[in-house]
């Protein structure tokens, strides 16, 4: 991402990292509300790989993005987060949009 310093008028460049959340949230309620949170707050970009994993870009660190979360979660919700960057293979994505979208980011 690039960003526009308004005081100094200099172009800086913002690093994003793509990470994978992987969510287990009983509630079928409270996981699709989980989800559109964690959509409108990834702006940077957003990605379902499966019912409960998502692949998010963002220039947060796993600490901070667990923070801008854990209001959503309970005592008997599990969130996993993993920064990628290394390697991925997968099968039967949620179509060419998704599939390019990982391809590009993971």
């Amino acid at each position: 991402m690039i960003l526009l310093n308004l005081f100094t008028k200099k172009v800086i460049k913002v690093e994003t990292t793509t990470y994978i959340i992987t969510i287990e949230i009983n509630d079928s309620r409270r996981r699709t509300d989980f989800k559109l949170f964690l959509k409108t707050i990834m702006t940077q970009g957003y990605c379902p790989i499966h019912e409960n994993a998502i692949a998010v870009a963002s220039n947060l660190s796993t600490s901070d993005i667990f923070d801008k979360i854990r209001h959503k979660t309970n005592s008997e919700d599990r969130v996993f987060i993993i920064r990628s960057g290394t390697e991925a293979t997968w099968i039967n994505g949620y179509g060419p949009e998704h599939t390019d979208w990982l391809k590009k980011n993971l």
